[in-house]
């Protein structure tokens, strides 16, 4: 009993993390998007994730001496594994934060915020390819999700231009980060393996910033604003707890949690902006939390 109590805490630990890092995330689109006022998409996701990386250099300092005072073993930065887990997850996330930069010059923020969710329909059907059992419940809610979160993003008809692809493709390169995290987090230090994921996303970025695009100094100062938010929540913070939190819960489960992102943005307008959300909106938000809810059912029984 006592057991399956600790899983249960466990799992809620690592949902409630992923939780918080959709909040951050939801409120971040529009920063993205006022970024590209100013500055071009490899240029913002240089400055973003470089400085984001910067900021993972203490956080990782003060977990070492967390764990020195409990006297559990650290982790050397040169272990391989490590650098095997950070260099691939961070190749995966530049190529989906570059295509959902691009995407966003081109299309809106709401269907921008519903294209690149759309790895949570991505991730069952990579994990059946890897021969791994999805259950049908969480297939279900993963479908519920998909409805809501229409409901909740879209306003009229849905057609793909450019920047729709890109964020469709931005999708799948977060579906494909999820699953090399999911593999990695247990074997490694998730806060090491999140600098390493920042610093390699940084230097991609750097590659074709200097390939594609010009870089001034007046434009990423007037940009400073987005950037600074972007790095230090939506990065160092947001993306360490995605990190932390995807060790204590299932890949699919995963992507449904973060998948709120979209939640919190509505709401976050609606709490600071005063926006009204309308009742197809408010719809989708319900709708979204019921898949939640079902997509839990298999967890909860094997907690029994």
């Amino acid at each position: 009993m006592s057991k399956n109590n600790s899983d249960v805490k466990t799992k809620l630990k690592g949902e409630v993390m992923l939780a918080m890092a959709a909040i951050i995330w939801g409120t971040a689109f529009i920063f993205q998007k006022m970024g590209m006022d100013h500055i071009g998409p490899m240029t913002f996701t240089l400055f973003r994730f470089g400085m984001g990386a910067l900021a993972m250099i203490p956080v990782m300092m003060i977990s070492d001496k967390a764990r020195t005072r409990k006297d559990e073993t650290i982790m050397p930065c040169s272990n391989r594994t490590l650098i095997l887990g950070g260099v691939l997850v961070g190749a995966a996330n530049f190529a989906a934060s570059a295509l959902q930069q691009i995407g966003i010059v081109y299309t809106t923020a709401g269907k921008a915020g519903f294209l690149t969710a759309m790895d949570m329909v991505m991730v069952p059907f990579l994990l059946v390819l890897l021969r791994r059992k999805v259950h049908g419940l969480t297939w279900l809610g993963v479908a519920i999700a998909a409805i809501g979160m229409y409901l909740l993003t879209m306003n009229g008809g849905f057609s793909m231009a450019v920047g729709d692809l890109f964020c469709l493709g931005g999708a799948l390169g977060f579906a494909i980060q999820i699953l090399i995290i999911d593999y990695f987090v247990e074997k490694v230090d998730p806060i090491k393996m999140a600098f390493y994921e920042f610093a390699v996303t940084a230097i991609l970025s750097l590659i074709f910033t200097l390939i594609f695009e010009d870089v001034v100094m007046a434009d990423v100062l007037a940009c400073a604003g987005p950037l600074l938010y972007t790095a230090i929540l939506e990065v160092c913070i947001a993306f360490s707890l995605q990190m932390v939190g995807q060790q204590y819960a299932p890949p699919a489960i995963a992507t449904i949690i973060m998948s709120f992102e979209s939640v919190f943005a509505a709401l976050s307008g609606a709490l600071f902006l005063h926006e009204v959300m309308t009742g197809r909106e408010l719809t989708g938000c319900i709708i979204m939390f019921a898949a939640f809810m079902i997509a839990q059912i298999p967890e909860m029984r094997e907690g029994n």
